[in-house]
């Protein structure tokens, strides 16, 4: 009786299974059956460039228009996307902004782990560290001794509470163990004004921003925040080569949908992504416009997410760090 009971169980299993194989092959392949909308936080920065190439990328090998929603930065593309149908024809395309909300303010209403699909891994940007010319220093060894000789003297530039021109100064703060305030801009871009003129002495900021200034002698570049040297900025040593061992800290961009998409969804939206992010056109593309394109795995996109929330989770706990 036990022997037949599980021979039951498993016919009963392997129905399951095809059943759910031909609903998720089903689901494919009438998918997507109307436009799809990419919400995306703010108007013209880093995410709506890459949602907006994206969707020219994947619209014509789907078979439906691709289109970009600007939304509010903030948690309000994350609300509309965490409450959307789980389709796939709703998705997010965020920053890490979009994961470490909840660290920085309370009543976020949604949980970056629960109420999203990760897709892929779109995009990762590091940031320059710059200073003006007529700070004298010239490497990111001597920036920490003048900060450590003349504390809270210096000051660093950044944009919103938990952007990466944020956290990277942060950390970099944490790791060298000084004390360089911070200066919160609305417009980051007026940082790299008052940079130029040392109204501000320090200032974690995207490549594409500062490299004409760089060339042109107006600013100093000191290293990159990214793990290994970057395309971006090949002549650069990255922050750990400069002095700071097992710094990182890089923007990064992924594309979500709402959590419970079909897994055929998600597969068929993951390959067409990173098939188009591999192309060399497409990565030239993101490179002068200051990013690198990675595509990756769900998996490896959720992974980056965890370790996101645990690593800064703990700089944004010890350093009391808080939503503007």
């Amino acid at each position: 009786m036990a022997r037949s009971a599980r021979r039951k169980e498993a016919v009963v299993a392997v129905l399951i299974g095809a059943a759910t194989f031909v609903s998720n092959l089903a689901t494919a392949q009438s998918y997507p059956s109307r436009p799809v909308r990419i919400v995306v936080p703010g108007t013209g920065g880093g995410g709506d460039f890459a949602a907006r190439l994206i969707g020219q990328g994947l619209a014509p090998v789907l078979g439906q228009p691709f289109v970009v929603e600007n939304r509010p930065v903030g948690t309000i593309p994350g609300e509309i996307v965490s409450r959307a149908a789980p389709d796939g024809h709703t998705l997010l395309l965020s920053a890490s902004t979009l994961w470490l909300a909840p660290l920085l303010q309370p009543n976020v209403p949604y949980d970056p782990q629960r109420d999203f699909t990760p897709v892929s891994l779109v995009t990762m940007s590091p940031n320059i560290l710059v200073v003006p010319n007529a700070l004298p220093v010239k490497s990111v060894k001597e920036l920490i001794a003048l900060a450590r000789k003349r504390p809270g003297e210096l000051n660093y530039g950044s944009g919103a509470a938990g952007s990466s021109n944020h956290l990277s100064a942060e950390l970099f703060n944490a790791m060298a163990k000084v004390d360089i305030p911070r200066i919160n801009y609305k417009n980051p871009s007026q940082a790299v004004t008052d940079l130029i003129s040392g109204q501000i002495q320090v200032l974690f900021y995207n490549a594409s921003t500062v490299i004409p200034h760089i060339q042109s002698g107006k600013l100093r570049a000191l290293a990159v925040t990214s793990a290994k040297p970057t395309a971006l900025a090949p002549q650069l040593q990255t922050m750990a080569q400069a002095g700071l061992p097992g710094y990182e800290a890089v923007a990064t961009f992924g594309l979500f949908g709402p959590a419970a998409m079909p897994a055929a969804v998600v597969s068929l939206l993951n390959a067409e992504v990173v098939r188009y992010l591999q192309r060399p056109e497409v990565k030239e593309k993101f490179i002068a416009a200051g990013s690198e394109t990675v595509g990756s795995t769900p998996e490896e996109l959720a992974a980056l997410l965890r370790g996101d929330l645990a690593r800064f989770g703990r700089l944004i706990k010890d350093a009391n760090l808080r939503a503007d």
